[in-house]
């Protein structure tokens, strides 16, 4: 089988490698091209396990604003970001909402929250 060879910009510190790395049957065999040793560990979690702290909104009832601004409280797969869209797009808050307020808990079992990412009053 061939080996592939890949690149991505780091993004964990100010620096911005341009990492490059070989990929042979679905694992990673070289690593070069980063000036830091976090570097390393970035590029294994996008290539085995990419993550994404998701930003939406949600449908809000009592207030002035149609939708609330939310995110999750910490990174979730990628894979899962599209099913956590059509989840949230069922549901409706209702105002009174303080920022970094719960309203959904672990979604889909991800281990993330649901969070307000503003304070909302009521009409």
């Amino acid at each position: 089988m061939a080996e592939d060879r890949c690149e991505i910009t780091c993004i964990v510190c100010p620096w911005g490698c341009q990492v490059k790395f070989k990929v042979k049957e679905g694992e990673i065999r070289n690593i070069e091209g980063n000036k830091c040793r976090r570097g390393i560990g970035y590029v294994r979690q996008e290539f085995y396990n990419p993550q994404r702290v998701l930003t939406t909104t949600v449908k809000l009832k009592g207030s002035r604003l149609p939708l609330l601004p939310v995110r999750t409280n910490k990174p979730i797969p990628k894979k899962m970001l599209g099913e956590c869209m059509q989840y949230l797009a069922n549901i409706e808050v209702k105002a009174l909402i303080k920022l970094g307020q719960v309203i959904v808990p672990n979604i889909l079992d991800t281990g993330a929250n649901i969070i307000s990412t503003r304070n909302l009053d009521s009409n």
